[in-house]
Order: C-alpha cells, then structure tokens, then sequence
C-alpha cells in the first residue's frame, strides 16, 4: 500500500500547517488516531463551499490553513494526508450527491442542487477500507437541525440522508470510486461538465508544490 502512504502535491503532509496541526493528534492505536483526526478535521476546519472558487490550489489539504475554512475535497485532503504522516494508508474517494438542505443562494451560485464530486476519506483500518467523511463541522449541523456524523472508527461515516425531524438530507446519487492521489483530470472534466460557470477555475497549470 506504498501509494496510499506518500506525500504528493495535493495530499501535502509535510507542509508546515499540517506538521502543526498534527501534533494534536491522540490515541494509541491507528484506529483512535483515526478518530482524533476525524474530529480535528471536521470541526477546526469550517465547512464553506464558497471557497470552491479559489480553484486548483484549493484542493490541497494544506489550503484548509489558508483561512480554516474549505469545502468537501480539501477537508477530505487533509484526512488524508493527516493518515499517511501517522502511516495509516488512506485515499480521496469522491460521488455525486444531492443537497436536499443546500440555501438557495448556494444552489444559485452553482447553478445546480447537483453536487458533483463530493470529496470523502477512505483509511484502511482493521484490515478493510472504511469512509470517513469529516466535512459538515458541529455548528453547522446545530444551525440545519442536522445530527453531527460519528465516526467510531469502525464503520463508514457517510452523510446522513434525513435531518432530525426526518427532513431529507444527502442523497448519494453515484460513486466515482478512489483515488490514491488527486485526479486532476477527471476533476476538470466533470467540473467542466457539472459547473459550467466554474469551469476555468480548474483549467490551469498544476499546482505548485510550495
């Protein structure tokens, strides 16, 4: 599992923010290391989807530091490389999904409620993947009436697909599968396809590494 345990660009663990930040982690064993990284990532790091238009550079896992805010890929990004510094094989995995709660300001800015390439974690654990997906921090889960998603280190820890009171929340719609490092192309192309108004934020030079 070599490749689910190196530093690349996008999964950038020896950048110093992330060095920084993994200090905080605890526990002894992969798993409660695993479990101390998923609530670091989910609730430090605030869940914006706006920061979509930074582009490129925002899908490294060391642009969660640029303002602590980022949106689904990045945060999964970090996941990721936080798991490969403690050597915990882990990869990018990405699916198409429905918001049932996006605003309408969100589903305006896109120009669709289809949200393509949602970004989660897959970390082997117990001798067998498992899907983590640290994304939607605590106070925003409290502010759309939305169960805050555990992970116990064991299971899967996919979205929730009603809120509390029963309300549809997140709809899985289709699996792109996994990625051992950010796949660059395929990002370009089904972003280009799903959001046409955003298709030239991706459209540039790889990023740097620095």
């Amino acid at each position: 599992m070599e490749d689910q345990l190196i530093a690349t660009d996008y999964f950038d663990f020896n950048h110093p923010a992330i060095q920084s930040f993994s200090r905080q982690v605890t526990g002894n064993t992969a798993a409660e290391k695993a479990i101390s990284m998923y609530y670091l990532v989910r609730d430090e790091i605030v869940y914006n989807p706006y920061t979509l238009q930074d582009g490129l550079p925002s899908l490294k896992a060391s642009y969660c530091f640029q303002k602590n805010q980022a949106y689904c890929i990045p945060k999964a990004a970090l996941m990721v490389a936080l798991c490969r510094q403690h050597g915990i094989p882990a990869r990018l995995g990405l699916a198409d999904v429905i918001n049932h709660l996006s605003t309408p300001a969100l589903v305006e800015w896109l120009g669709t409620d289809y949200f393509a390439l949602h970004g989660y974690a897959e970390i082997w654990l117990n001798q067998g993947w498992v899907k983590v997906t640290p994304v939607f921090d605590r106070a925003l889960c409290e502010k759309f009436n939305v169960e805050p998603l555990e992970f116990d280190g064991k299971h899967d820890a996919i979205l929730h697909s009603a809120t509390k009171d029963g309300s549809k929340h997140m709809e899985y719609v289709k699996y792109h599968g996994c990625f051992d490092d950010m796949p660059i192309e395929f990002i370009r192309k089904t972003a280009s396809e799903a959001y046409p108004k955003f298709a030239d934020l991706f459209n540039q030079d790889r990023v740097s590494t620095q």
